[in-house]
């Protein structure tokens, strides 16, 4: 299978500032998942796609041609990933190349491996709509998550009165924004968030951290630190 992988690097930042770029113990975010692309695809095949010459700097200074500046209205606060995937594939076919599959690679994860991604792959199949990586969820609508009625009490958000135990009720997951591996056709149907046919690939907590926030930050530079992986 032909994979093309999509890196999405926007120059803006609230969470972290200038967080693609920020050094994480020595070494750019950026390179972390650049590092991992490389290993399941060939440079050509990687596409960071970016509004911002800091970044592009960044990236072309690592080896990797960033092939286009992303355009302005793909550029903003409220841009989607899912119009930024399908400009980079659209601008790949145009130039006659085909891809069996689109790996979304988000730099806010720098624990997934290239192994992960590899696992990930083998579960992907044209028949489906995309492997999306996930993590076991520590909080279960059917045992501790509340909603509040008309009243302003509170109910258990599902299954109210049939499970008692949390070992009993059913296994919950959540996106760890790791890996998404993407069937093209799908994607020039619909967003990610309208897809039926999607399989899990499960990762444990360490490996599913996220950076959304200078607390992330600072848990994975003491994973680092502390050598937990």
């Amino acid at each position: 299978m032909k994979s093309l992988v999509i890196i999405p690097a926007r120059g803006g930042s609230k969470g972290i500032p200038h967080k693609n770029i920020k050094s994480l113990n020595g070494k750019p975010l950026i390179h972390y998942t650049i590092d991992v692309a490389r290993q399941i695809v060939d440079d050509e095949d990687i596409c960071v796609s970016t509004d911002d010459k800091e970044i592009v700097q960044c990236v072309e200074d690592y080896g990797l041609r960033v092939p286009f500046i992303r355009p302005a209205e793909l550029a903003t606060d409220t841009a989607g990933t899912y119009e930024v995937l399908l400009h980079a594939l659209d601008y790949y076919e145009k130039q006659g190349k085909r891809y069996d599959n689109v790996i979304l690679l988000q730099n806010t994860s720098p624990f997934r491996t290239a192994g992960h991604v590899r696992e990930a792959l083998k579960l992907y199949t044209s028949s489906i709509d995309m492997v999306v990586s996930v993590k076991k969820t520590s909080s279960n609508p059917y045992y501790n998550c509340f909603e509040e009625d008309s009243q302003g009490f509170l109910h258990i958000s599902k299954g109210e009165g049939l499970y008692t135990r949390r070992q009993d009720v059913p296994k919950v997951y959540e996106y760890n924004g790791a890996i998404y591996v993407i069937n093209p056709e799908s994607l020039k149907k619909m967003p990610l968030g309208k897809f039926t046919r999607r399989i899990k690939y499960v990762m444990d907590d360490l490996h599913s951290v996220d950076l959304d926030n200078m607390i992330d930050w600072k848990l994975a530079e003491l994973i680092i630190t502390e050598d937990l992986l």
